[in-house]
Parts: structure tokens; C-alpha cells; sequence
């Protein structure tokens, strides 16, 4: 950014965490910004207690003028988990995209108290090799383009954690971090994210100090669990029969999955910016819901509309994990995904056993299924001989396929 520019911005309103990069922005802005005023924002989507505890006079000691910290737990999970449950969106066949997930509803709110307060720019601390960065700004760009993006880790010249707690130290700034750290985590109420460490060698087996959200499931009850989920129009509504807001049955069954072990996986992925990275992800309660939403919705749609329904989550996946929430095809993915859903009421059991979450009962008033035609008993519904004809008309065009081969074979022997 030009000097001239730099000049420009008087205020700037930070994604803060409280961790060791977004205390190091707050002096380097107001030095590098021609004194701006930097507000802190810092975003409530379940990442639990022990990370807010005192955060606002954290922000207050590293220069921020404010901090507001805005709860969106509730809204994160029914505004943006329910709908992307309805998509059935897997990225890359494994990851839950707990980390994704959570962007839109952070920058969203970013902006918003931004233009509250009057901002002439926003800034986050996501580096520059991280999937991270795009999905803050597009959803930026989309919702605020003429608000300035500042990005400290494509800007300045520290390269490390030393020359981070050095920075501050220089200038009598408190923080907790420390060179010890090994991990590097991001956490929601949806799931938790590990990365780093002996993560960084992808033939390196994750200890178990990876893990801090679920048991071992070496560990886990030798007794299976079970979990009955109840939908309506696709939305839960209640689990084991109580009703819950959307935060609440998520809790509710984040704490009875993780006992079990359930929801550990350890992928390498590919970035939106073209590397791979190796992680590990804990989702135990997104694993049960996901699990028992395909189960009910198996019952519920036709073939073809649970292929289509499937086709939308894989492009869907996509579309969330590179940050296009705020997009047209986005809004015109979760409308189709929300179609299907609307058949989408019934009941679900789910077992938890020693890292599994295997549905085991299902019903619904809208389901599919009939036992008169699917029985291998003796039934008055469906007559065998039907098959016959269906599979010819089905296979004619290799019939077809076939005869036409022949008839070149004999003609070239001829």
C-alpha cells in the first residue's frame, strides 16, 4: 500500500483473538498507519470460555481503543451449519469444514462493526500461505468493498514467533504466548483444527497430546452409546427427545460423541492457494449430526434427487471451503439444498461406539421406503415378471452396441 494511502486510514477495526499475531498487529498498525485508531472485534462462535476470559483488556493493553465481542454462537450454527448440513457438503470426501464454515458469519459481523464505528479499514492476521486470507476478503469484497483490507503478514518484515514476542517485548506489551507452543489450533463450537508440529511430516503417526476435544477411542466405553436426533424440514429440533436451540443440541451432542471418541480425522488437504497441508480434526458432534441427517434423508428422496441433492454437496464443498459464501451460486446451491430438505422430518438413532457413529433406526412420515415392495417374502404388490422387460429397454443401447460389433466383425470377414 502506497504512503499516501497509508495516511488515508484513521480507523481500522481488527480480528482479534488475543493470541500472540493479533497483539503484535495492534502496535504495528498504529506505528506503520500514522497513528490510525485501531478497535478490536473479536468473534463468539463457541470457540469456548477460557480463550475470552479477560480479552477485552487484553486488546485495551496492546492499543486498541475498544473491543467489542459479539456472540454469534447461535446464529453460526442455525444460520450457517443447518444449511450447509442440508448440501451434504464434504470437502475432499473427509473434511467437515468446521474451520470454513465459521468465515462468513466472523466477516460478516466484522463488517458490521466496522461501518458502526466508522471504519476506514479492516484487518485480520491470517498469513500468507493460508486458506484463510481468502475467504475473509472475498467475503469483504462482497460485503464492503470500499472498506480497505490491511493484511500484516503480507506487509511486514517478521517471519516468527521469536521476532513476534521480541516486537513486543521491545515495547512493554504483555502477552501470554511463548516459544513453547507447538500446535497451531482453531477452534468453534462446530469443531476444533490441529495443525503444526509433528503434523508437519505426514509419516509422523499424531500423538496424543494432538487431541483435546474427544477420547481416545482405544479409550472409549467398551459399551456402545446411542443418540436419537429429531428433524423437521431438515432442522433439529430436538435430540434424545428434548428440544434445543441449534447451539445447544450442538453441545448437547459434541459432549456425548466426544466420550466415544467419535469425529477424529487426520487428512492432507489441498489448499485454495495450492498446497497441501496435513491436519487433524476433531468434529464429534458434526459427525453425528451428518451421519444422522444422510440417514434420514436416504429414506426421504429418489434416486435421482439424492444423486442431484449429492452432486450440489460436492460442488458445494468447494464453494464454502474457498470462501464464496456471499455469491450468487452459493445462494443458489443452498436454495436447491433447502428444496430437498423440505421432505426432510423424522427421527434417527444413531450408535456411538469406540470412534463410529453408525445410524441404526430411521423413520419418517415422508419416507420412501415400503416393505410390501422391497420384502423377500411372498407380497401382492410387485409381479417379478415386470423385471424382464425393464431390463431390456434399460440395456438396449448395449444390446444395440453389441449387435452393431458383430455385424462389423462378419462384414469384415467378408
Amino acid at each position: 500500500m502506497a504512503l499516501a494511502e497509508k495516511k488515508d486510514i484513521k480507523k481500522v477495526v481488527l480480528a482479534y483473538s488475543g493470541g500472540l499475531d493479533t497483539s503484535a498487529i495492534i502496535p504495528w498498525l498504529k506505528e506503520n498507519y500514522d497513528g490510525c485508531e485501531v478497535v478490536a472485534f473479536c468473534a463468539d462462535v463457541g470457540q469456548g470460555e477460557e480463550e475470552l476470559v479477560g480479552i477485552k483488556e487484553k486488546a485495551i493493553a496492546s492499543g486498541a481503543s475498544e473491543c467489542y465481542v459479539v456472540d454469534l454462537k447461535e446464529e453460526y450454527v442455525k444460520d450457517y451449519i443447518y444449511p450447509i448440513i442440508k448440501t451434504g457438503a464434504v470437502y475432499e470426501g473427509q473434511y467437515l469444514l468446521g474451520t470454513s464454515m465459521a468465515r462468513p458469519v466472523i466477516a460478516k459481523a466484522h463488517i458490521e462493526i466496522a461501518l458502526k464505528v466508522g471504519a476506514d479499514a479492516v484487518c485480520h492476521g491470517c498469513t500468507g500461505k493460508g486458506n484463510d486470507q481468502v475467504r475473509f476478503e472475498a467475503c469483504f469484497a462482497a460485503l464492503a468493498p470500499q472498506l480497505t483490507v490491511i493484511a500484516p503478514w503480507r506487509e511486514w518484515d517478521m517471519v516468527s514467533r521469536e521476532d513476534l514476542l521480541d516486537y513486543l517485548a521491545e515495547r512493554n506489551i504483555p502477552c501470554a504466548a511463548s516459544l513453547t507452543k507447538i500446535y497451531s489450533r482453531d477452534a468453534n463450537a462446530w469443531h476444533i483444527s490441529h495443525e503444526g508440529g509433528e503434523l508437519e511430516d505426514p509419516w509422523c503417526e499424531p500423538s496424543k497430546e494432538v487431541w483435546t476435544m474427544t477420547v481416545d477411542p482405544m479409550d472409549a466405553p467398551n459399551e456402545a452409546g446411542k443418540v436419537m436426533l429429531s428433524f423437521d424440514k431438515g432442522e433439529l429440533v430436538a435430540v434424545d427427545g428434548e428440544p434445543m436451540s441449534a447451539y445447544q443440541s450442538l453441545m448437547y451432542l459434541n459432549e456425548k460423541a466426544a466420550a466415544h471418541g467419535v469425529g477424529r480425522i487426520d487428512i492432507v488437504e489441498n489448499r485454495l492457494v495450492g498446497m497441501k497441508s496435513r491436519g487433524c480434526y476433531e468434529t464429534p458432534g458434526g459427525t453425528v449430526l451428518m451421519a444422522a441427517y444422510k440417514g434420514l434423508e436416504s429414506l426421504i428422496l429418489d434416486k435421482e434427487s439424492l444423486k442431484y441433492r449429492e452432486s450440489v454437496g460436492h460442488e458445494f464443498s468447494h464453494v464454502i471451503y474457498d470462501g464464496r459464501w456471499f455469491t450468487p451460486l452459493a445462494k443458489a446451491q443452498l436454495a436447491s439444498a433447502a428444496s430437498f430438505a423440505e421432505k426432510v422430518t423424522g427421527d434417527v438413532v444413531v450408535k456411538l461406539y469406540k470412534g463410529m457413529a453408525q445410524v441404526t433406526q430411521r423413520r419418517s412420515p415422508n419416507s420412501l421406503y415400503s416393505e410390501a415392495f422391497a420384502t423377500f417374502g411372498a407380497d401382492d404388490v410387485y409381479d417379478q415378471k415386470h423385471a424382464e422387460g425393464f431390463i431390456r429397454l434399460f440395456s438396449l443401447s448395449s444390446r444395440i452396441t453389441a449387435l452393431k460389433q458383430a455385424d462389423s466383425v462378419i462384414t469384415a470377414k467378408k
